[in-house]
Order: C-alpha cells, then structure tokens, then sequence
C-alpha cells in the first residue's frame, strides 16, 4: 500500500485528489495540508510514503516547502501538481531534489502512474517535462533563463521579485545578509538583469509571481 499525503490550499483540489485515489487498491490517502507548514508536519512526522504538493500554499510557498523538506528527509518523494505550465517550474523544482512534476490539469492514469513510480524511488518524467529536457534548455530562449538558477538562486530570485529586501529574504531563509547579496549578484548576472525590477518585470512577464 503507498501511503500519500495531499498538500494543497483548496479543498475542492483535494476532494478530487481524493476521490481518484479512492478507487485505486494500492493507493492510500493518509494526510492532507492546507498549508506549507502543515506539509512539513506531515514529512516530519514520516507518515506518507509519497507527498503531493503544490507550489501556490499560504505562509510558505511550495517551493520553499520543498527544499526545507529534502533537507530534512530527502528520502520522501515529492511530486509537485502545479496549475503552472511545465516551462516555468518543472526544471528548478527537479533540481531542487522532486521527485516529478505535473499540471493539475493532467489525466488521473497519469497521476496514478506518477505516484506509482515516484514511490519507487524513481522520478516520473512527464511527456511536457521530457520536451523540455531534450531541448537542452535552450539559452537563446528568454523564457528558459530562470531554468540555469540553482536551486538557492531561484528561491532568492522569486524573493527578490516579490519586492522582498535582502535583510528580509535573509531573516525567512536563515542566511547572512552577505550570502543573499551574494546569491542577488549571482541571479543578476546569470541572468543578465541589472536591477530588482527588472527581476520583477521578468517574473510578471514568464507568469512565475503566484
């Protein structure tokens, strides 16, 4: 039986999460979250053998939630089931240590197969997320800059084009103000950007603000 966990703010979300896995023999929905808080709970207290988790939570995003996660247990899957378009998260959140990504928008054979797998050990690669990959990330390709982050520069620069300040970013993240200066300077200049707004305007402009 895999145990799973659904983390996601709205109900009727998981209502229906629920009701597909209802039907399913070996599947068994054992916690859900409302909140970034509560999926750290869950993942604390160890009784799910695969998280679902979306990326939009109330108090601490899905992003952040993830990483806090995988440093704590990064034994438990995590499949990430966003309303966003593979392009503009699926790369930064798998190298942020997910196990894979899907669009809530996708079929209930495939999410049963993602879950199926990713309990494995293994991550589930989705026809959308697999394009993505082959294409090498193309560098030519604006929307795909975002995607050479790593995964601590992609939490600052999301931080930073929300208007968050470097002394605030540094409090929530447990850092020096030094090392997000550092990690600011970094995303500029792998992104070729020169000021806080136009990480906003970039951000508003490839739909990654929630």
């Amino acid at each position: 039986m895999i145990r799973i966990a659904i983390c996601d703010d709205h109900q009727i979300v998981r209502a229906g999460f629920k009701q597909i896995f209802s039907e399913i023999s070996d599947i068994e929905v054992v916690a859900e979250a409302t909140s970034g808080r509560e999926a750290l709970d869950i993942a604390r207290k160890k009784i799910c053998d695969v998280m679902l988790l979306d990326i939009s939570m109330p108090d601490q995003s899905g992003i952040d939630t993830l990483r806090t996660i995988k440093q704590g247990q990064p034994e438990l899957p995590i499949l990430i089931l966003s309303g966003y378009p593979a392009q503009q998260y699926a790369v930064n959140l798998l190298k942020m240590g997910a196990n894979g990504y899907l669009n809530k928008e996708c079929d209930a054979e495939e999410l049963i197969k993602a879950v199926r797998t990713v309990a494995t050990g293994r991550r589930y690669v989705s026809a959308a997320v697999g394009e993505i990959l082959a294409q090498g990330f193309d560098h030519d390709a604006t929307a795909a800059i975002h995607t050479e982050l790593s995964d601590r520069e992609f939490q600052v620069f999301l931080r930073l084009a929300k208007g968050e300040s470097v002394s605030d970013i540094a409090v929530k993240l447990s850092l020096s103000v030094k090392t997000i200066s550092t990690y600011r300077t970094r995303v500029m200049e792998k992104m070729g950007l020169h000021s806080n707004s136009d990480l906003t305007y970039y951000a508003l402009k490839n739909n990654l603000l929630e």
